[in-house]
């Protein structure tokens, strides 16, 4: 009987290896890649290449990564990207007063303070001295009510708007699915919320904390995983037929970047998944610039 239990199992672990699904994987290089040059017919249409300010306070090295890659892209599109790096112990004072700086001048039609700051600053006094019509990050509070209250003109968060771009790219659909965000933050999870929202999608935010995590993912059509935890969300969390955009990247103590969601795990479960790296990172830069020649138009 024994012997005839353990044949049973083989041949159910052969059949699974031969009809397991791979999901497809939503890769952002090659999204942004097949989009970019609709972005450069944007950018040569306007008067003058626009140019980006990038403000970054310190040395951090994940930081630095970010604007390197900012700054790359730049070059590629032919836009401009000023970069201008502070001493990490700079005043709030001071830092108001570049940004200031930046707003008065012509030559800077886009401005970003690289985030996050040191806890001796006030973030969002930081983010409010913006000028708003150079909020190429989407967090001023006149952007984030246009953003909440869906306007046409409004401008996203890169990350929201990136991931909206990999939708239209890969053609999954919004309208009227069920999408539930696991993550809540201001920068990423509540902005991709309200990006969904408007686009007709039933949402549901959860964090960490909500004590029925697994039964809310497993009843969403897509799930968005914004925690910066890695390999939280596992094969527990989810179904098959799923799309999950995995927004938390994470380096190990290996120096490997892993995402919220456990790959290797779930991967042969879902029908679709976004890699880390080189999936919505890529596409959050790519929007940025698509921030950038939206301001510069207006």
């Amino acid at each position: 009987m024994a012997q005839r239990r353990d044949r049973i199992s083989v041949m159910k672990e052969m059949w699974y290896a031969q009809h397991a699904v791979i999901a497809k994987i939503l890769d952002g290089r090659k999204a942004s890649e097949a989009m970019m040059p609709e972005l450069v017919a944007k950018i040569r249409a306007l008067h003058r290449p626009p140019t980006l300010a990038i403000i970054q306070v310190g040395e951090r090295a994940d930081s630095t990564a970010f604007v390197g890659a900012k700054k790359a892209f730049a070059g590629k599109i032919g836009v401009g990207a000023r970069h201008i790096q502070v001493k990490e112990n700079i005043s709030q004072k001071e830092l108001i007063d570049i940004v200031r700086e930046h707003n008065a001048a012509q030559d800077i039609q886009g401005i970003i303070t690289q985030l996050p700051l040191p806890i001796h600053i006030d973030r969002d006094a930081v983010i409010e001295a913006t000028d708003p019509r150079k909020d190429a990050d989407g967090l001023t509070a006149v952007n984030v009510k246009k953003w909440l209250e869906g306007k046409g003109d409004a401008i996203y968060p890169a990350t929201a708007r990136g991931i909206k771009e990999l939708f239209l790219h890969y053609k999954i659909p919004l309208f009227g699915k069920k999408v539930t965000i696991v993550g809540r933050s201001m920068l990423v999870g509540k902005p991709i919320a309200a990006m969904c929202l408007n686009e007709n999608a039933t949402v549901s935010v959860c964090h960490s904390r909500s004590s029925n995590l697994a039964e809310e993912t497993k009843s969403a059509d897509i799930v968005v995983s914004a925690l910066g935890k890695p390999d939280f969300i596992g094969k527990e969390h989810l179904r098959a037929g799923q799309t999950v955009i995995d927004v938390g990247i994470t380096r190990t103590a290996d120096g490997k970047l892993v995402g919220d969601v456990d790959f290797e795990a779930v991967k042969d479960t879902v029908t679709a998944i976004t890699p880390v790296p080189g999936g919505v990172g890529p596409m959050t830069v790519f929007a940025l610039f698509e921030n950038l020649a939206q301001l510069a138009s207006s």
